[in-house]
């Protein structure tokens, strides 16, 4: 396995097998949708799962078994493509329902792509259920784990099995190279990337043409720059799903994707004469659910008169997206040159906001003050007190809100307490999270205000 990235896995399987709920339970966190109507899960979706032998790239994909149908194709080629890409194959199968038709076919399929496999039987939530597991040694597939995803029965040793065959995943940058900040340039097709790319290198390093995705594949690029260190990852472009027809261009957007989980900065570009479009807005918001901090490059703002034409333009794209606002923008010239000086020093300083440490002290200072200022609402005759706040995560940074009535605190009032910190510890281009908990959490493990150093965390906000 190479150094320079973790060993990707697929989850793959029939439909509602339980695949999107041992995804969540694998990475931690609630980021696949589950539900139990067959094929909710579409996309492919990563994760980085963390065990005491290694770590692994996790991605969840659509099941094998859905019915024809444009959509249905579309997933069923995403779930094939993620398959060639990855290092190795967690087939799901559903122990309560048991051996189906179709199951075999799908065990050659996975058998036939010659990578590492296991069988992961799931819902045998309980010891009494094991015996439900003998029919599936029929597929032909070893080892063979007896899980419950839904309670966690078995997992982590399937996690740690996982993380030892595939030689523990190593560190996701070369060793020497922990200190870099680790940047994707992503966007749509002739947007200007590799030009933009080779304008900051200011050399020929990456091809450029005029014909549409002509980057096939992620270029890690190594540079130093005011005393710091850069690794660039040039990506392929990221097509609109409805215009990725060709099989190549699928695998494109996967590996582009993949490269976003690699970074830490995310600078996403937009053509100035074409606008914000949605495709552009969505790749954005994708770096940004995925907690990495975000830059938006308007290039070619030479075709519209320049940057102050641009930056005019750009009003009614945050108009259109009004989350934009807590996104930093820099209008450039890949061709020109002009603009494309501030870009390294931009990428510096998100970068140093995006492992921020906040004092404990201040953060209360802040969220008092912003508390005092706009109270919460009254809830069902209730209104939640706020007692005090600690920085409980970094890369990004993660704030932690111990409160009297944490279930009764609304969205709108989070977005404003979010809103409040990041102007205080100007925090633009990083997404915060931002959690509300009981206090009596903080008393039963020792926390006390003021004793602790918030560290700095990406997120959500």
């Amino acid at each position: 396995m190479s150094s320079g990235r973790l060993p990707l896995v697929a989850l793959v399987g029939r439909t509602n097998a339980g695949k999107s709920t041992l995804f969540n339970r694998l990475v931690g966190e609630q980021k696949a949708v589950v539900d139990p109507t067959p094929g909710v899960t579409r996309d492919p979706l990563f994760g980085t799962v963390r065990t005491a032998r290694g770590s692994f790239l996790l991605v969840d994909t659509g099941g094998l078994d859905v019915e024809e149908g444009e959509i249905e194709t579309k997933v069923r080629e995403q779930t094939e493509l993620a398959l060639a890409e990855a290092d190795g194959i967690v087939l799901v199968v559903d122990g309560r329902v048991g051996l189906r038709a179709g199951d075999e076919e799908i065990a050659r399929r996975v058998r036939r792509s010659g990578k590492p496999v296991w069988l992961a039987v799931n819902k045998i939530d309980t010891p009494g259920l094991d015996s439900h597991v003998a029919d599936f040694y029929a597929l032909g597939l070893e080892p063979v784990f007896a899980i419950s995803a839904a309670h966690g029965r078995g997992v982590r040793e399937l996690a740690e099995a996982i993380a030892e065959r595939l030689g523990g995943g190593g560190p996701e940058v070369e060793p020497g190279q922990e200190a870099s900040v680790r940047v994707a340039v992503l966007g749509r097709p002739n947007v200007g990337k590799s030009s933009l790319v080779n304008r900051i290198l200011g050399q020929e390093r990456v091809l450029v043409s005029s014909v549409p995705g002509t980057t096939r594949d992620t270029v890690d690029i190594r540079l130093e720059s005011g005393g710091r260190s850069f690794l660039l990852l040039d990506t392929a472009g990221v097509r609109r799903r409805a215009r990725i027809d060709a099989r190549l261009e699928r695998v494109v957007s996967l590996r582009s994707l993949r490269a976003l989980e690699r970074s830490e900065v995310v600078l996403v570009v937009v053509d100035a004469e074409e606008g914000c479009t949605e495709q552009d807005a969505r790749l954005a918001s994708y770096a940004w659910r995925h907690g990495r901090a975000l830059v938006l490059v308007v290039n070619k703002c030479d075709l519209v008169g320049g940057i102050l034409s641009a930056r005019k333009r750009s009003e009614d794209w945050v108009a259109r997206f009004p989350w934009l606002r807590d996104v930093p923008f820099l209008f450039v010239s890949a061709r020109t040159g002009e603009g494309t000086e501030r870009l390294l020093p931009e990428v510096s300083s998100v970068a140093e906001r995006y492992r921020a440490e906040i004092p404990t002290r201040l953060l209360n200072t802040v969220l008092g003050k912003a508390t005092r200022d706009v109270s919460h609402p009254s809830v069902r005759g209730r209104r939640p007190s706020f007692f005090y706040a600690v920085q409980t995560g970094k890369e990004p940074p993660r704030v932690s809100v111990f409160s009297s009535a944490p279930e009764l605190v609304r969205a709108e009032y989070a977005r404003y307490l979010l809103r409040r910190l990041r102007e205080a510890f100007d925090l633009s281009g990083v997404p915060i999270q931002l959690e509300f908990r009981p206090r009596s959490r903080a008393r039963s493990k020792g926390q006390r205000p003021g004793r602790e150093t918030a560290k700095s965390v990406a997120g959500k906000g």
